[in-house]
């Protein structure tokens, strides 16, 4: 299974027609990334003996966030010289057949390694110590500077001392105080209690001011009708990931905002937080995604469709099957908004 049978942008509805598809970009992996025979422990001990870390780079065929990945983040010279200095990158292709063997000798296929390992988005970045331990999981695309950010702290502490919320803290520019946020008129006013149950979903959304993903996320996510109308159906909460703001979080703890998103180990602004209607988190958005996957995560939520289908990228495939049949073209990598062919805008169901 690949993107080519996925669906991010909702644009032209035709009755007796199956709807096109288009926004997949085929991408060709640099020559310096690493050829592996996919025996991680030997692979982690060929890294450590040039001083490097082995990274797992999980991709599927036509995803255009593998592709800003190679062509925005490594042709940046410093970001692909950094990653070839200290990295060793290992290919796993998410819907793979190869046979893997995981840290502790168990074997695995691509695929089932992916299931066991619950990567729900591609990329997904996993970072491991000489000791074979995960330092630093990311999962979805980060634009180059919170990129960067990632390489830095993964080689910098391989000794898991300190958190990459903790990390993304010291470094410049981050605003430490509570600041001016992006206001929308579905976020709830505090106090924030989120262990009391109105029977919805809860959508925590962690920002920052002088943020310019939060910017992106709300200019040209979030102001999209088709996203709008999965949001309003959850209970949202907005946080400043630096406030000290005092709330209860879903499990009934007394806390801050900013304590909780050290917890829940946040390092990317924006992040949303997911949770059931019983308080349990079902899934993450914590990574630069355009429209049709943003809406995607929300109705995945919305649904329950977690409860029969693990695999959110399955289940958005299937979602993006069953619009194309109604006669819906798709485009996966485009903010646009919704519209048919004669300008009004569409917002399916």
């Amino acid at each position: 299974m690949s993107l080519l049978l996925m669906a991010t942008q909702v644009l032209v509805a035709d009755e007796g027609k199956i709807g096109s598809f288009s926004g997949a970009k085929p991408t060709t992996h640099p020559a310096w990334f690493k050829e592996s025979f996919l025996d991680f422990e030997e692979d982690i001990a060929e890294a450590a003996a040039q001083g490097k870390q082995l990274v797992l780079y999980f991709y599927q065929d036509g995803c255009p966030y593998c592709n800003a990945l190679v062509q925005h983040n490594f042709a940046q010279r410093d970001i692909a010289q950094t990653t070839q200095d200290h990295f060793d990158l290992v290919t796993i292709n998410m819907w793979g057949d190869r046979e893997v063997i995981q840290v502790g000798g168990q074997s695995f296929t691509e695929k089932t390694l992916t299931e066991a390992l619950k990567v729900q988005f591609t990329p997904t970045l996993l970072f491991f110590n000489e000791a074979g331990k995960v330092i630093l999981r990311v999962n979805g695309y980060y634009p180059p500077d919170a990129f960067r950010a990632a390489l830095d702290y993964a080689r910098t502490h391989t000794n898991q001392s300190g958190s990459f919320n903790e990390f993304m803290s010291t470094l410049p520019g981050i605003n430490r105080e509570s600041g001016s946020l992006h206001n929308e008129v579905f976020f709830a006013s505090p106090p924030f209690n989120l262990s009391a149950r109105d029977g919805r979903p809860l959508a925590v959304f962690f920002e920052q001011s002088h943020c310019l993903e939060c910017d992106t996320f709300h200019q040209k996510v979030l102001s999209q009708p088709i996203v709008r109308s999965q949001v309003e159906k959850l209970k949202v909460v907005q946080l400043d990931l630096w406030s000290d703001i005092p709330i209860v979080t879903p499990d009934g703890r007394s806390t801050t905002a900013r304590e909780w998103a050290r917890e829940l180990d946040v390092g990317f602004a924006p992040t949303v937080v997911l949770f059931d209607a019983s308080g349990a988190e079902v899934v993450r958005l914590e990574a630069a995604f355009q429209t049709f996957h943003t809406q995607g995560i929300f109705r995945y939520v919305l649904e329950r469709a977690y409860e029969q289908q693990p695999s959110f990228q399955r289940y958005l495939s299937l979602h993006a099957d069953h619009l194309r049949e109604q006669g819906y073209d798709v485009d996966i990598w485009s903010y646009d908004r919704p519209v048919s062919r004669d300008g009004i805008a569409i917002v399916p169901d």
